[in-house]
């Protein structure tokens, strides 16, 4: 018995393949789908026919059985999907009309949730009689309350769903359901999280919900990541518009600001390597803005009883975990510089008054535990 979980990018497809204890077992990606296709899996990386995604998607299958795990051994299949829209707040079985709120939401994530779709109906296709489940990046946060969604909008304006939604929901539900496990202890009641890669976010999760987030209508506003500028003026951004376009702006808001912007490099890890005034500008400013905005988090929660990081740069990056927790020490938080210099799971030093804890990342974990669940087989 083995449960699939599928990524689906704008011209890639990605499927892992784990056991019911939640190991995973096989994985295999076709990308450039359309194009120069490749099929990457446990035997190396070749060139594979994939003019569509129903062709990716045989292919993956095709690699997952060749690596021990046919299609007569999968029992469910769970999707990511980035936009659940307004009022999918759960993961959820795929039947026709999840899939038509799913599609639904395509203007508010006109990027992700078509290649989704595509993914889906494939998969569909392929094979029809396996259960489908999908797990929203959105979902996690629909329990912030309804003045930490709403902008100060007319309703003319939130009619076209223009609401904040918050996103890398799957990497903080993974982290609730795993940190008892890691500390041996009931998760706490005030907790602040940050996932940190590429893109950027922190949430405030008390009683083991979210109640606030970084992220708003889109993945652009709040910290600085990679190549997005985090929170922005809305003035400038149509001036941007004025002065580049929509599409220059979109391209330069997304693509070409954030650390890339600031320092040259949207990877820290080359910025901590090129040691330029450039380059130590932008680390400040990424962990200005992560320190600035936990200070509102902590507020929205009532108070701060433990950190923790996940993410590549959470769970690798000393130097970005010690410059948050500096600027958070009025709340009382310490690290074990040892620890963190190690990249232990528990970093906070004896005395700190908060407990900090460093949590790896198990999006596709979360969403096969979904899938399972949702079936009756977790």
């Amino acid at each position: 018995m083995a449960v699939l979980v599928v990524n689906a990018g704008s011209s890639s497809v990605k499927v892992a393949a784990f056991a019911p204890d939640l190991t995973q077992i096989a994985a295999a990606r076709v990308t450039e789908i359309g194009g120069a296709a490749r099929l990457e899996g446990a035997d190396g990386s070749r060139p594979v026919a994939a003019p569509d995604y129903t062709a990716a998607m045989g292919a993956v299958l095709g690699a997952l059985e060749g690596a021990g795990v046919p299609l007569s051994r999968v029992t469910v299949a769970g999707h990511r999907v980035v936009h659940g829209g307004p009022h999918l707040a759960v993961p959820c079985r795929l039947t026709p009309d999840t899939v038509a709120q799913v599609e639904a939401a395509v203007p508010l994530a006109p990027l992700h949730n078509p290649p989704a779709l595509l993914a889906i109906r494939a998969l569909a296709a392929l094979a029809p009689n396996l259960p489908q489940t999908a797990s929203f990046d959105t979902a996690f946060h629909q329990t912030n309350p309804a003045v930490a969604r709403r902008y100060a909008l007319p309703e003319r304006a939130e009619a076209l769903g223009i609401i904040r939604y918050g996103f890398h929901g799957i990497s903080y539900a993974a982290l609730v359901a795993r940190l008892p496990a890691l500390t041996g202890a009931p998760l706490p009641q005030r907790l602040l999280a940050f996932h940190m890669g590429n893109g950027v976010s922190a949430c405030a999760i008390r009683d083991g919900q979210s109640v606030a987030t970084t992220m708003g209508y889109s993945p652009l506003d709040g910290l600085t990541m990679g190549t997005r500028t985090g929170g922005i003026d809305g003035n400038a951004v149509l001036r941007l518009a004025e002065e580049f376009g929509i599409d220059g702006a979109k391209q330069l808001l997304n693509r070409e600001s954030g650390l890339l912007g600031l320092g040259g490099a949207s990877d820290m890890r080359a910025l901590h390597a090129a040691g330029t005034d450039r380059a130590r500008f932008a680390i400040a400013h990424f962990i200005y803005w992560a320190t600035r905005h936990a200070g509102s988090l902590i507020a929205a929660m009532g108070g701060l009883d433990a950190l923790a990081f996940t993410g590549g740069i959470g769970e690798n990056d000393p130097v970005i975990r010690a410059g948050i927790v500096e600027g958070l020490a009025f709340m009382g938080a310490a690290l074990d510089a040892e620890a963190n210099a190690k990249g232990a799971a528990r970093l906070h030093a004896t005395h700190s008054n908060v407990a900090i804890w460093t949590v790896a990342a198990a999006e596709e974990a979360q969403i096969a535990s979904d899938a399972l669940v949702l079936t009756g087989q977790g």
